[in-house]
């Protein structure tokens, strides 16, 4: 057949072609350059290796790709009591950082801890039905019915354009919602409103997440309370962080293009919504809420670029499959065979909060470990999406077993990083 790929081109044939085009798009990642060789000559059979390897000796792209990984650090306040007397942090390595190990044996099927979220950005099919008062808005437990004991936002009644439609379980939830709600609420705060859309249309999670956390931690603030201030950054500043450009240096060669654009669309709406409202009334409505001003340490940590970008990683590496963020359980480490377990049992009364059960026998000091991606997934899939988050190559116990095995028998698994882009949503850094 006529498409097929039945000639190899020489090195000087190939060489002029791979260094034109690396010139003419110089941001562009080697998987793209290949597509762009293959575009250009239909016949010639040439692989992404090879192209690669031209790029390397001409000192076009790094001969090795510097590995980044994750920061993580201690927060030494953390009182893991708590929640649980069965396992303790541990600090493990600068690469690694910190984890969970058993203090003592735990059994199969023991439930180890349940934890409530630091704060909570669900899936978009809960968060739909909270926006349309048909789940509780504060811990997203989803209404079979209404009944008197839910209550609605006190803003909701108010005369505006843009009314808050927020509905709660109980006076309970409404109270602990006054952590978060107030800036993100329609009626006190319609300056959010663009961010929160934005979010939505994207299905980006972390910038959700974002804001449900820095509205957290500026009513803290608001509140003069130090101490709950002081614990609230000592949770956020303990979690692993990546920033969104840390993250994308290692998949560019990949092919994979941040989307510096939206990142920047989304920072301008951040700020808009926590900091310079675009219209004199949504600012008169957020200086209300934010009376007393931050220091000018914390307004860099909260309003600079390379900070926002820095929270979005943060966000991205630490939220639970669901949408929420666990302070203890934002501490345990990946396995694609985990022996520990994340249900959310309590669905007709607290569904955000999570039991974490022990899947099998574990021993004292054993680290406990759960799964970031589906453990049914192949090698490649599993690996593919952990390198999206910057954890590298998976070298748990199974990958290694199921990588040892593949070489045996001679079937290889492929580089898991051509689909990536795709995967991405162009760059958005989406979870």
């Amino acid at each position: 057949m006529s498409s097929l790929r039945t000639v190899v081109p020489a090195e000087d044939e190939l060489r002029p072609i791979v260094v034109e085009l690396k010139a003419e798009h110089p941001t562009t990642g080697i998987s793209k350059i290949h597509g762009l060789v293959l575009a250009a000559h239909p016949t010639w059979q040439v692989s992404e290796k090879r192209v690669r390897k031209f790029l390397q000796n001409e000192g076009l792209i790094a001969s090795q790709v510097q590995e980044i990984h994750p920061s993580s650090r201690l927060n030494e306040a953390l009182d893991i009591q708590k929640w649980t007397t069965k396992a303790e942090v541990k600090y493990f390595n600068q690469s690694k950082g910190k984890g969970l190990v058993a203090k003592d044996k735990i059994a199969k099927g023991d439930v180890i801890w349940k934890e409530d979220p630091f704060i909570l950005a669900p899936e978009w099919n809960i968060y739909d039905l909270q926006v349309s008062g048909r789940a509780c808005a504060h811990c997203s437990t989803i209404f079979r019915e209404i009944t008197p004991l839910n209550v609605a936002c006190s803003f909701s009644d108010l005369k505006t354009a843009t009314p808050c439609s927020a509905r709660f379980c109980t006076r309970l939830c409404l109270s602990h919602s006054s952590r978060t709600h107030p800036l993100l609420c329609a009626a006190q705060n319609p300056a959010s409103i663009p961010l929160l859309a934005f979010a939505r249309r994207a299905e980006w999670m972390a910038l959700h997440a974002l804001a449900q956390c820095t509205s957290r931690l500026l009513l803290a603030r608001q509140k003069s309370d130090e101490a709950q201030l002081v614990a609230d950054m000592g949770v956020v500043n303990g979690l692993a962080e990546l920033g969104m450009e840390d993250r994308f240096q290692s998949l560019r060669d990949k092919g994979v293009e941040p989307d510096r654009d939206n990142w920047r669309k989304a920072f301008e709406l951040y700020l808009q919504a926590f900091k310079t409202p675009a219209q004199p009334a949504q600012q008169k409505k957020l200086a209300r809420i934010l009376k007393t001003p931050l220091p000018q340490e914390m307004d860099k940590e909260f309003f600079e670029y390379d900070a926002f970008l820095r929270g979005l990683g943060r966000m991205s590496l630490n939220i639970e499959s669901h949408g929420g963020l666990y302070t203890l359980h934002s501490h345990i480490n990946h396995s694609c065979d985990p022996n520990v377990s994340v249900r959310h049992l309590d669905q007709r009364t607290a569904l955000a909060r999570i039991t974490l059960i022990a899947k099998r026998e574990i021993e004292p000091n054993e680290e406990l470990l759960v799964t970031y991606v589906d453990p049914s997934g192949s090698l490649r899939t599993r690996r593919t999406q952990l390198e999206e988050w910057g954890f590298g190559l998976c070298q748990c116990e199974r990958c290694v077993a199921e990588e040892k095995a593949a070489k045996e028998s001679g079937v290889q698994e492929q580089d898991g990083m051509d689909d990536l882009a795709e995967q991405l949503k162009a760059g958005l850094g989406v979870m």
